[in-house]
């Protein structure tokens, strides 16, 4: 690689992890203020449930067009334009926590989400290696801002609501800058001896894709009744920014734990995930009083999110064309969007007839359910 190459890829790697960890500062920071905002603001649990599968629609609906955006433009487009989406989510909440202003943020970051993560994951699988290690490389990278957002968020919160979402609009305006300065890779191209058929329904895709839709669950849930089950359990918002931390923490240790997983311990990695965020999600709400317990069974379920949100994409494009891989990310991603609308939505539904409990205990089953599809 010639001196220039060199330097060229270095700063593509340091834009891209750069402003990875300073977008999912300012998304952090809104996955703790958005809830706490609108239980503040009167909303009941279930609106705090609506709002949040709002989001996930948006994103859902996003994704599925993204392998036509991308044959049409940059991946970096769709990065710097995800960061003014998510400033502008925030910024609106600034002004007013009325419902229509609280819907349209939700809708905004739901895109901004699609953009962000479509973009940034295609970005870095079409480098040379491992996808399995340059996933584990962003979401590792990502962690400092996701780590740091719902602390900062909470610490925030605790003066005012409002200054939080300044701050967490501030900051996601500055992840524009990194955007700019990556490598400008071309649009894909539809190769010409592409398959019949829907692509998610292709072996390896397919697993990717219901790898995806528990790790999107999970996140859903964490962006809604786990603050809520917190707030009901009287933790602090200082607490509750901090156990939201822990459950980003251990995701992002599950990521580095299956770096460089291969074989059938590929597998065996899709099972232990799925198995441990729905065994932890049952388990959350009891233990929600106790802040350490919280902790931990938060961590475990982090930790089993990781791997998926790692693992689960890098298959997905590992079985299919390098021109498709950008198409194989945004149909994982469809379907994580699809689980981060319908876990809140399911339970924002069961909780008018049922305890929170029950409501987690019965999606936490189901979350579990993906791992009988994963391919000995």
């Amino acid at each position: 690689m010639s001196p220039v190459a060199s330097r060229r890829l270095s700063r593509d790697v340091v834009a891209a992890a750069g402003g990875a960890a300073v977008y999912s500062c300012s998304l952090g920071m809104a996955s703790v203020a958005l809830p706490l905002l609108a239980l503040r603001s009167g909303y009941s649990g279930t609106d705090v449930g609506a709002l949040t599968a709002a989001s996930a629609a948006a994103q859902m609906i996003s994704r599925v067009g993204l392998g036509w955006v991308m044959r049409r433009v940059g991946d970096w487009s769709l990065i710097a334009g995800a960061s003014l989406l998510l400033a502008a989510s925030n910024a609106v909440l600034v002004l007013s926590a009325d419902l229509a202003p609280f819907v349209a943020a939700c809708l905004l970051q739901g895109v901004s989400r699609a953009f962000f993560w479509t973009g940034s994951q295609t970005h870095v699988v079409r480098r040379p290696g491992s996808s399995v290690s340059a996933l584990a490389q962003v979401n590792f990278i990502s962690s400092a801002g996701s780590l740091a957002g719902p602390v900062l968020a909470g610490v925030l919160a605790g003066q005012s609501m409002r200054l939080a979402l300044v701050v967490a609009t501030g900051v996601a305006l500055l992840a524009t800058i990194p955007a700019t300065l990556l490598d400008r890779l071309p649009p894909f191209v539809r190769p010409l001896d592409r398959p019949a058929g829907r692509l998610w329904r292709r072996p390896g895709v397919s697993t990717g894709c219901w790898a995806g839709a528990t790790a999107g669950a999970w996140r859903g849930l964490l962006s809604s009744y786990v603050p809520v089950a917190l707030e009901a359990a009287r933790q602090s918002s200082r607490a509750i920014g901090i156990l939201v931390s822990v459950a980003n923490a251990a995701s992002v240790l599950g990521s580095v734990i299956v770096a460089r997983v291969h074989g059938p311990w590929v597998g065996r990695s899709l099972v232990a995930g799925c198995l441990l965020v729905g065994l932890s999600m049952s388990l959350f709400v009891p233990v929600a009083e106790l802040a350490w317990l919280a902790a931990a069974v938060l961590a475990l379920s982090g930790l089993g999110a990781g791997a998926l949100q790692t693992v689960g994409p890098a298959v997905a494009t590992d079985a299919v064309h390098p021109e498709e891989r950008g198409e194989a990310i945004a149909a994982t991603g469809a379907f994580r969007a699809a689980a981060l609308f319908g876990a809140p939505l399911a339970v924002a539904g069961a909780i008018a007839v049922a305890p929170l409990a029950a409501a987690m205990a019965v999606t936490g089953v189901i979350l579990a359910l993906p791992a009988l599809r994963v391919p000995r």
